[in-house]
C-alpha cells in the first residue's frame, strides 16, 4: 500500500528541512527560529498564518473545495530536549546542551509535508487546521495554547497527533482506542532539617538520613495503597544534598514523577505523597514540603477518530502492519490536553533503529516522514471528502 506518490515526489526535501531542524534544535517557548521557519513555509504555500499562540505556536488555516463546515486540527510538537546529542550525524547539533532527542523535528517537518501537499491539491471539503505546538517535554504547550483561545480562534471538530517509534518496526503504524498514554505529575519535595559537623551526628537533623526514609517510604505508595489491577509508577529521580565529606546537611531536595492511567489513581498518590511527608517530618522533628504539579493528563483516543486512523493506515501501510492491541504507553503527551477539548486520535509510526528516544544516541529514520505526512493528508481526504 503506498503513500501519496506527490508527498514521495518532494521527500528529499522533507529530509533536508528535517535535518535543518535537528541541526537547530529549540527548547520548549524558544523555538523562535522553528516556529519562524514553519511560518515561512506555510505562507509560501498559500497558507493563512497565524503566530504567538502560547508563546512560539503557529496555527495555518486552509480551506477546501466547497463550501463545508467542518475543521479539522492536525498537530505537531516542535520543541527539543535540553541534553546533549552523542551522535556522528552531520546534521547532528549545533547547539549544546539541546537536542532533538524525541524526534519532534520529524513531526513538524511530516506536519509541513501534509500542508504542502493539501495547499496544492485541495481535494477536501472542509477547513484545515494546522497546528504547531510549542513546549511538549513537560512544560505545557498545549496548555498554554488552549489558554491564549486555540479552540475559540480556531475550531476544530476533532484533532489528529502522532508520533514516531523506534519500538515499532519501519512500516509499521500504530493505534490504541480508550486510554492510551498515563497521566503525569512531577513533584519537588524539599527537606529543611539542622546541618552539624559530620562526627557529630546527633547535634543534627540530618537531611540525607531524612531524604533516604523519604524516597523509600514513597515507593509503598504504588505497592500498597493503589488498587494492584490499576496502573501506576512513581519514581524519585532525582536527590540533591550536601557539600563537602565532613559536613551533614541541613537541606535535601528530591524530584520525581507519578504516572497513571486514571485521575483518582493520581488523587490518590497526591494525598498519600502529601501525608507520608508530613509523617516523616514528624518523626524527625524537620519540615518537609512537597510541590506536585499535574503536568499532563491521561491520553484517550476516542473510539471514532482511532477506527479513522485505522482504515487509513491501511491504504499507507501494509494492512497486515497497522496495530490496534497495543499495550498503552507509561510515557505521557500533552497532546491529551487538546483532545480533552476535542475529539480526536494519536497514534505511532514505526522506524528504523533501536536506541530509544530521550537517548543521546537517538536517530530519527527520514523514510517515515513521507509515510507520517501521507496518514494525515489522507485522514483529512477521508474526513473531509470533496463533493
Amino acid at each position: 500500500m503506498p503513500t501519496i506518490e506527490r508527498i514521495d515526489g518532494f521527500a528529499d526535501e522533507l529530509t533536508a528541512i528535517r535535518r535543518d531542524l535537528h541541526a537547530h534544535p529549540e527548547i520548549g517557548f524558544e523555538e523562535v527560529r522553528t516556529s519562524g521557519i514553519v511560518a515561512e513555509k506555510l505562507k509560501g504555500w498559500g497558507i493563512e498564518v497565524h503566530r504567538g499562540l502560547g508563546g512560539t505556536g503557529v496555527i495555518g488555516i486552509l480551506k477546501g473545495k466547497g463550501n463545508g463546515g467542518k475543521r479539522i486540527g492536525l498537530r505537531a510538537d516542535m520543541d527539543a530536549l535540553p541534553m546533549e546529542e552523542n551522535t556522528n550525524l552531520k546534521w547532528r547539533s549545533t547547539i549544546p546542551g539541546r537536542f532533538h532527542g524525541c524526534g519532534h523535528d520529524g513531526h513538524t517537518t511530516m506536519l509541513l509535508g501534509t500542508a504542502r501537499y493539501l495547499a496544492e491539491t485541495k481535494n477536501f471539503d472542509g477547513t484545515v487546521h494546522f497546528i504547531f505546538q510549542p513546549a511538549e517535554e513537560g512544560l505545557g504547550g498545549a496548555r498554554a495554547m488552549i489558554k491564549d483561545g486555540l479552540f475559540q480562534k480556531f475550531p476544530c471538530d476533532e484533532i489528529y497527533g502522532l508520533h514516531n517509534a523506534p519500538d515499532l518496526n519501519h512500516g509499521e503504524i500504530a493505534i490504541l482506542p480508550g486510554p492510551a498514554m498515563a497521566g503525569a505529575d512531577f513533584f519537588d519535595i524539599t527537606i529543611q532539617g539542622y546541618g552539624a559537623h559530620g562526627a557529630m551526628p546527633e547535634r543534627s537533623k540530618d537531611a540525607v538520613v531524612i531524604a533516604t526514609t523519604l524516597a523509600q517510604a514513597l515507593q509503598t505508595i504504588v505497592s500498597r495503597n493503589v488498587d494492584p489491577l490499576k496502573s501506576a509508577v512513581l519514581s524519585v529521580t532525582q536527590i540533591h544534598a550536601g557539600s563537602a565529606n565532613n559536613v551533614i546537611p541541613g537541606e535535601a531536595r528530591l524530584g520525581g514523577t507519578v504516572r497513571a492511567f486514571d485521575d483518582g489513581v493520581r488523587a490518590l498518590i497526591r494525598d498519600r505523597m502529601r501525608a507520608i511527608c508530613a509523617g516523616i517530618a514528624a518523626t524527625f522533628d524537620c519540615e518537609i514540603t512537597a510541590d506536585i504539579k499535574d503536568t499532563f493528563s491521561v491520553l484517550i483516543n476516542e473510539e471514532e477518530q482511532s477506527r479513522v486512523v485505522e482504515a487509513v493506515a491501511k491504504t499507507v501501510v501494509d494492512p497486515a502492519n497497522v496495530l490496534t492491541r497495543s499495550a498503552p504507553k507509561m510515557g505521557s503527551e500533552d497532546f491529551a490536553d487538546m483532545m480533552q477539548a476535542v475529539p480526536g486520535a494519536y497514534f505511532w509510526i514505526g522506524h528504523d533503529g533501536s536506541v530509544p528516544v530521550h537517548n543521546p544516541g537517538f536517530v530519527l529514520d527520514d523514510k517515515i516522514l513521507p509515510i507520517g505526512a501521507s496518514m494525515f493528508a489522507r485522514i483529512i481526504e477521508t474526513r473531509l471528502p470533496a463533493g
